[in-house]
């Protein structure tokens, strides 16, 4: 089975390495910013609601300082990725119970809920199933850096 190309739905406009953001609302605002000036998302206000619906639904701190909120919406019109690294620790609601730096905020159209979104899923959860991978994103400092790392295959040593 091939693998699935994180290239599709992540490109370098969609990565913040100086994420501002003190709390979750206005992280996931920030990175949906990124969204919106990438034509992925194309109603703000309307995402973030559906996103900020979602986390009320269950966390999505996963623990090590890492948070994958997500939102599937009308309002976003190319499913894609925005990944935010923040300089100093977010509160979030987390399996470990530990703030996080690190967002990996999933904006996924309404049509391919089922598919794609699983399949993105799959391949984030694989890559963030890995303890060298995690010690690596808490590392990067460049946009370029955080791509390389997603793009790498979870099979790959």
């Amino acid at each position: 089975m091939a693998t699935f190309d994180i290239s599709k739905v992540l490109d370098k406009s969609l990565i913040t390495v100086n994420l501002q953001a003190t709390d979750k609302e206005a992280a996931i605002s920030e990175l949906t910013d990124l969204l919106v000036q990438n034509g992925a998302v194309v109603d703000k206000k309307a995402f973030v609601e559906d996103v900020i619906a979602r986390e009320a639904e269950g966390m999505t701190g996963l623990g090590q300082g890492v948070a994958i909120p997500h939102g599937k919406s009308k309002a976003v019109k190319t499913t894609s990725l925005a990944i935010g690294i923040s300089q100093h620790m977010i509160p979030w609601e987390s399996l470990d119970g530990e703030p996080i730096n690190t967002i990996i905020l999933f904006a996924v159209r309404d049509q391919d809920a089922d598919t794609l979104h699983i399949k993105l899923l799959q391949k984030v959860a694989i890559l963030l199933a890995d303890d060298e991978f995690i010690e690596e994103l808490h590392k990067v400092k460049t946009k370029e850096e955080v791509l390389t790392l997603f793009e790498r295959d979870p099979g790959e040593e």
